[in-house]
């Protein structure tokens, strides 16, 4: 491991001409009479989305956003490793990593690190405080690109030796959705306490699966069964990731309006909106934002490629009688993409010590409903003192 270097965003401005220039120029098409969102991104929306991006949207005042908590980067295992760090208060600050998945980024974190990180700033407890350590997925915004496509057992890895060697903890919190839940999952798995790091791991998605969680009691059949139906349904984009990532590309890689609106989809369709209106819960540069990190860096591919690492290594499975046994929190949001089975069978995974049913949002629930999120993952630390 080498020795972490300060690291400030800072996209040259010819980067961003030629977005913008790209963006400009597209040549918009058709889309079926009265299709709304059923056929995939909206061609209305996705023009209206657009004009906002060439006349009003301001990158600049989004890095310098980011731009305001200390971020780093570091070798590790020859793999460049991008991470925010924003240090607690008070005497005692847990340490918490918290992991974005895809199409995410760090993004989607920018407004609660400083809640978590300093409660009493907002009307809370200091003894609640965190060090919070958002790191960027390999190939993802502005950690390096592997060689490979790699798959998330290897980045959990690559995330405890971030936090138990580079930062040089001795007791922390995984949290994450999405990716980060299986990678958070593996911390915990690989890594857990008491002869690893990892402490305990809070999940807001249905990550790592024990071969001993087979559905059994009816409640669970019937999960299964609507798990079935929602993988028909939305699952053809992870199908292609995981098999074909490369080819997607060309056309993603070149066109700054076909990523954004493969990307804008998925934020539509996963998450808990009001009316299906997607500027419900986002606003347009929150989105436009998360879609920059992607196109500014030029990691639309490599971040497709852990889709395909998951297929080679199949690292999502447990063995029979394995299971998480550190403790475990879940943040049950209702509207996820992939939603949580009953209790009882996830317990056939992890040892579950909290479990939350939120009762609103989805996906991307620090995104959505940041007071919840930050909420439940201080009622699980405070428990596990």
């Amino acid at each position: 491991m080498s020795a972490p270097q300060a690291f400030s965003i800072d996209i040259p401005q010819s980067r961003l001409d030629r977005i913008r220039a790209r963006v400009a120029e597209y040549e918009w098409h058709e889309m079926p009479e009265n299709g709304g969102w059923e056929f995939g991104a909206n061609l209305d929306y996705m023009k209206e989305l657009c004009a906002y991006w060439l006349n009003a949207y301001d990158w600049r005042k989004w890095e310098r956003e980011l731009n305001r908590f200390p971020q780093y980067t570091v070798d590790i295992e020859g793999q460049t490793i991008h991470y925010i760090i924003e240090k607690g208060s008070g005497a005692n600050p847990r340490p918490l990593i918290i992991s974005h998945g895809w199409p995410g980024s760090v993004f989607e974190f920018l407004h609660v690190i400083e809640p978590l990180a300093h409660p009493e700033r907002f009307g809370g407890d200091e003894k609640d405080a965190f060090d919070v350590i958002v790191p960027s997925l390999p190939g993802y915004g502005f950690s390096g690109k592997p060689r490979r496509p790699i798959g998330p057992r290897k980045i959990a890895k690559s995330f405890d030796r971030l936090m138990s060697g580079v930062l040089g903890y001795k007791n922390y919190i995984a949290q994450g959705g999405d990716w980060g839940s299986i990678i958070s999952g593996w911390m915990g798995y690989d890594y857990g306490a008491p002869k690893g790091a990892c402490a305990a791991v809070h999940l807001n998605m249905y990550g790592l699966r024990s071969v001993d969680a087979a559905p059994k009691t009816p409640e669970e059949i019937a999960f299964a069964q609507n798990y079935a139906v929602i993988e028909a349904r939305e699952m053809g984009y992870f199908r292609e990731q995981s098999t074909k990532p490369q080819t997607l590309s060309y056309g993603m890689m070149d066109s700054p309006v076909g990523a954004c609106a493969w990307i804008v989809e998925k934020f539509h369709g996963w998450s808990d909106l009001k009316d299906g209106r997607l500027e419900s819960v986002y606003s347009k540069d929150q989105l436009l934002t998360n879609v920059m990190i992607y196109l500014v860096t030029g990691t639309f591919n490599t971040a497709t490629w852990l889709y395909r690492g998951l297929f080679d290594d199949g690292d999502f499975m447990l063995g029979k009688g394995e299971r998480v046994k550190v403790p475990v929190g879940v943040a049950n949001f209702p509207k996820d993409l992939l939603p949580w089975p009953p209790r009882s069978m996830a317990e056939k995974t992890y040892a579950i010590a909290q479990w939350s049913d939120i009762g609103e949002g989805g996906h991307f629930a620090a995104m959505e409903k940041p007071d919840k999120f930050i909420a439940d993952i201080r009622a699980f630390a405070g428990g596990l003192r």
